[in-house]
């Protein structure tokens, strides 16, 4: 079968070769590296209340301006940083965000000091492994569960901003905390044993 035969979820429009690699390529595969962890958690809060196309087409310059996401570097930023990354038209310019960022890359490098390891720390918040939807179609797909209530509540007990129920949902979607693939995706069949 050739790549345009393949079956995906239905968010993913035709010809958009930028949603189709992140759909393909990334989201729902479980992910346990820290720092991408913390790039995506990040993303997903530039997201609220955008569109996730934008901010994929941007996480090139958001790489670039937040210093390949490393967090002992966001977390060190000055207001003069923030006053510098306002003028980036490359990212997303909220301010509330940027210092939200700041302050979540500080909860960050608490929680990897007192669990060593910010993946074990969240992957402890499900059940060991990803929650399977067995969705056949994209509106039955929750926007938010009691599970991502109880994340988000974590989080922000936890010094997190910006992380609402809904923004965490999407996040553990994108990092396969929750495998959502519609049953008929082929990712649902390579992701989901069978």
């Amino acid at each position: 079968m050739n790549e345009s035969e393949l079956q995906r979820c239905r968010w993913v429009p035709a010809g958009d070769d930028l949603y189709r690699a992140y759909h393909d390529e990334e989201w729902g595969k479980p992910l346990t590296d820290d720092l991408r962890l913390f790039e995506l958690l990040v993303l997903e809060t530039f997201q609220a209340g955008l569109s996730w196309r934008l901010i994929l087409g941007r996480r090139e310059s958001f790489r670039s301006a937040f210093a390949g996401f490393n967090p002992e570097a966001i977390a060190a930023w000055t207001d003069e940083d923030i006053g510098r990354l306002m003028q980036d038209a490359g990212i997303i310019r909220n301010r509330q965000k940027l210092e939200a960022t700041r302050g979540n890359a500080r909860a960050y490098l608490s929680i990897v000091a007192a669990h060593g390891s910010f993946s074990d720390w969240l992957w402890s918040l499900v059940p060991g492994a990803p929650l399977i939807g067995h969705w056949e179609k994209q509106e039955d797909i929750p926007a938010r569960t009691p599970l991502s209530d109880a994340v988000s509540k974590t989080l922000k007990k936890n010094g997190f901003k910006f992380v609402g129920s809904v923004t965490v949902y999407a996040f553990m979607q994108a990092a396969g905390l929750v495998q959502d693939h519609l049953t008929g995706c082929y990712r649902y069949g390579e992701l989901v044993a069978p």
